[in-house]
């Protein structure tokens, strides 16, 4: 901050209460605290050191002392300072950045807990699915959520009639298939899994802007020469085709893009069959690109 000047004092930053309790008025990287001198020395760190007058101090225009370093977790350092304990964050991001603060002030025991959480911490999820069981709960998820939706409905159990010899085949390549657009489109599409439904075996929905705007069934009554049987397909190329078609969703009010519906049109006219290592790549750039 301009206007910072090298003052070993402490005054006019400091303040005395009638009971004679310095409090100092801290101003970090534009946050400001009031603390007490007590609190500020109560363990061996870089602050007691700035505020035992072993160390010169900064003050900025107002007379608060000025430290340059971010705000953002200076209050939980000070409540481990007061306290000898906080309740550490809950996100891995901000442990980290609590810790490079803590090592900043060398308060050695807030490291040592941030590190010890840090190395013990589960690895938070690539991606997460959610499984729905009613119906008021996908209505809410669809209409609350910000992103276009790819949603699978499997349900084996739901079969009238027996499978045709392909059926259990087809049925786990679209398993396979939801799970690895779930990886390459996480954060971009929320993807969702059903076991609600009394007639669907297995059926893709897309959602754009809370509404349904595409649909891809897999399933068909087929007859035999002596009774029906249940077929299940793998309609690959459609459902490509349906998940690139969402993504025009992803940004309210704008309109399609023009390189995306190009790839897309790829993967319809190309027919069955996993994507070529070309088009992939044709599909990275289009994506980067928005």
């Amino acid at each position: 901050m301009s206007g910072a000047t090298a003052n070993p004092a402490l005054s006019p930053a400091v303040s005395t209460t009638q009971s004679d309790s310095k409090y100092v008025r801290l101003n970090v990287g534009g946050t400001l605290h009031l603390t007490t001198i007590d609190t500020l020395c109560k363990q061996d760190t870089m602050l007691r050191a700035m505020f035992s007058g072993r160390m010169d101090v900064l003050h900025d225009v107002d007379g608060w002392v000025l430290i340059d370093r971010c705000g953002k977790h200076f209050g939980s350092i000070l409540s481990f300072l007061r306290d000898g304990t906080i309740t550490l964050p809950d996100s891995r991001r901000e442990q980290d950045e609590l810790l490079q603060e803590a090592k900043y002030y060398c308060v050695q025991e807030l490291v040592r807990q941030l590190e010890d959480a840090l190395n013990t911490q589960i690895p938070e999820p690539i991606c997460q699915v959610p499984l729905i069981t009613s119906t008021p709960e996908e209505q809410l998820l669809v209409s609350k959520t910000s992103k276009p939706v790819v949603k699978l409905i499997c349900n084996r159990h739901n079969n009238k009639y027996s499978y045709t010899s392909m059926s259990d085949d087809n049925l786990l390549k679209n398993i396979e298939l939801f799970d690895k657009l779930c990886l390459r489109f996480n954060g971009r599409i929320l993807f969702i899994k059903s076991v609600i439904g009394r007639n669907e075996i297995c059926c893709w929905s897309f959602y754009g802007h809370g509404q349904k705007i595409g649909e891809v069934c897999c399933t068909s009554i087929v007859y035999g020469t002596d009774k029906k049987h249940t077929k299940v397909e793998f309609p690959e190329a459609r459902i490509f085709e349906e998940t690139l078609n969402v993504l025009l969703y992803e940004h309210r009010g704008k309109g399609p893009d023009a390189e995306l519906m190009q790839a897309t049109r790829g993967y319809r006219d190309r027919g069955n069959g996993y994507p070529s290592d070309d088009e992939d790549d044709k599909l990275d750039r289009a994506f980067r690109r928005k």
